[in-house]
């Protein structure tokens, strides 16, 4: 997702398809379908159909919080689990273990960190982005 919005910051004004994002990054085009979608319902791009159609920024970079964004797209955030959800089984130091706790707090003061960044900071090399990116070898342009 992160990838996705990073070539969309890299020109906000510029639709692109699914399939340029896939050429780009070198990453399947029916997995990025998926990925477009949910940033489209959580309303971070903006998609069109037709000729001219794709996918672009639905709001400002600067707008678009890394935290919120990570929150948004991650399905879990925890780094450790202490019982097996399909069979229930639990870690046999459950309870007395500082492990979780420990992780808990890191990924909260990551969370934190990236809570003070925009997408439109991840940008502020475009420069050399657009080179890697848009204009490197992979590019459909």
């Amino acid at each position: 997702a992160l990838r996705m919005l990073i070539r969309m910051a890299l020109q906000p004004d510029t639709r692109v398809t699914v399939r340029e994002l896939a050429q780009e990054y070198q990453i399947s085009q029916h997995h990025l379908v998926k990925v477009a979608h949910h940033l489209a319902k959580k309303g971070y791009v903006a998609s069109s159909k037709g000729r001219k159609g794709g996918l672009q920024l639905a709001r400002d970079a600067a707008d678009i919080n890394l935290g919120a964004l990570i929150r948004d797209t991650e399905r879990s955030l925890q780094l450790v689990t202490c019982e097996d959800e399909k069979s229930g089984v639990r870690c046999a130091i459950q309870g007395s273990c500082r492990l979780p706790d420990i992780l808990q707090s890191a990924v909260d003061a990551m969370m934190a960190e990236l809570d003070s960044y925009s997408l439109a900071d991840l940008v502020c090399d475009a420069g050399s982005l657009r080179v890697s990116l848009i204009d490197g070898p992979h590019s459909t342009r």
